[in-house]
């Protein structure tokens, strides 16, 4: 093994007769090298945005999240929610309901989603650390009720936190007819914004939180909620918990981790990943065919060399294998300096962020980078495998007609 290696070298680093296959080389090993930079930088692009959304997602999604199969609201079952706190690895659980709705605010309208929510939600989401402007304040000590938009919402409506300018919510009575008076077939009520909050443009542009208690009154669903969302304390087992708490609620509910609530979203991405991984293999292949050039012309220059080494005693796999590590080491040469300059491209970037977001919505303003092992392991063991491929072709056809 160490003979072929040792003549490889020497093939790859001296000055050969005919000028264009050192260029034809150089050329190869640059081509592996910006295959392998690019696949490291995208991929660990794509690392830092699967982390930056699915920090956004937690922020609004909580653990576990328990919805009806059948309908859009369902009265909680007390028993079950003494089961739930019990349950080992839920640290505390909170009501919600959710409704679209008409908002006025002055003289702007604007159509929303209100987001009815208990006491203890600010302790299952990270909402309250999300705030724009104001307070995560829904109910004062003396009782008087408030509502907390998103930062779109309140750009929509020209909201500011005065608490004074009173934020209308409307929404069509469940008992109204065509035979009613249009002002009374709608009810209408009023809160002053206590906060702002801003997590990202989709919910932001969305949501209103109000009171529990508020929410089910106006829309008429008296003790129903929409979900049961729940937080695991630090020790959970997620997989665990979440299968206790289908055993307490049955087939008639769903139970999503944060996951399967965005599991549309998180398909996506690792598709796009995927599509994107095998559009820089399919370039790397198309750039392995230098290496391919490069052996041809190579054998066919050391025919002299090759029938010496015949007559000195060297079989046929021997002389395969000289021309194999030549055309490994163009990948290993290439995939190194790649490795390389992708770590450096992907560190300058997470230190210095030179390459800046052009959206104004998101809550960083560089591209997020984020780099993992993994992707340091595949993209090297890919590119070696396409490199030994590119090496192995040639010489096997041409060795076949060299040596006779």
């Amino acid at each position: 093994m160490k003979l072929p290696l040792y003549i490889a070298k020497r093939y790859l680093f001296a000055k050969k007769s005919r000028n264009a296959i050192n260029v034809i080389s150089a050329v190869s090993v640059a081509g592996v090298t910006v295959g392998t930079m690019a696949l490291i930088i995208i991929l660990s692009v794509f690392n830092g945005l699967e982390k930056m959304v699915t920090g956004i997602f937690n922020t609004f999604d909580p653990d576990i999240k328990i919805t009806a199969t059948q309908g859009k609201t369902f009265i909680p079952d007390t028993a079950r929610l003494n089961l739930l706190s019990k349950t080992e690895g839920i640290d505390v659980w909170s009501l919600t309901i959710e409704e679209n709705a008409l908002l006025k605010y002055e003289e702007r309208q604007y159509i929303a989603t209100i987001k009815g929510v208990d006491d203890k939600y600010a302790d299952v989401t990270e909402i309250d650390s999300c705030m724009f402007e104001g307070q995560f304040m829904l109910k004062s000590e003396k009782g008087r009720q408030f509502a907390v938009p998103g930062v779109g919402v309140a750009q929509s409506l020209g909201i500011r936190v005065n608490f004074i300018a009173q934020l209308m919510i409307i929404l069509p009575r469940k008992d109204a007819s065509l035979n009613m008076n249009p002002e009374d077939a709608l009810k209408r009520r009023f809160l002053i914004p206590s906060g702002i909050f801003e997590i990202e443009k989709e919910f932001d542009s969305k949501y209103v939180y109000v009171p529990l208690d508020f929410a089910q009154e106006l829309t008429e669903a008296y003790d129903a909620v929409t979900a049961i969302e729940v937080k695991f304390s630090g020790t959970a087992d997620p997989v665990m918990v979440q299968r206790t708490v289908k055993k307490i609620y049955g087939d008639e509910f769903r139970v999503q981790n944060r996951y399967e609530q965005q599991e549309i979203f998180y398909k996506v991405m690792k598709s796009e990943r995927l599509a994107i991984f095998l559009i820089l293999t399919l370039i790397l292949v198309i750039a392995s065919f230098n290496i391919i050039g490069s052996l041809t012309m190579l054998i066919i220059e050391k025919q002299r060399d090759i029938e010496i080494l015949r007559s000195l005693g060297a079989n046929n796999d021997l002389i395969r294998k000289i021309f194999i590590f030549e055309g490994w080491l163009i990948s290993i040469i290439g995939a190194l300096a790649g490795i390389f300059l992708g770590f450096l491209i992907c560190w300058i970037q997470q230190r210095y962020g030179l390459v800046k977001l052009q959206s104004n919505s998101l809550i960083m303003d560089a591209y997020p980078v984020v780099m993992k092992l993994r992707d340091f392991i595949v993209v090297p063991a890919t590119v070696l495998l396409i490199g030994y491929w590119a090496a192995w072709y040639p010489v096997r056809y041409l060795t076949k007609k060299f040596l006779k």
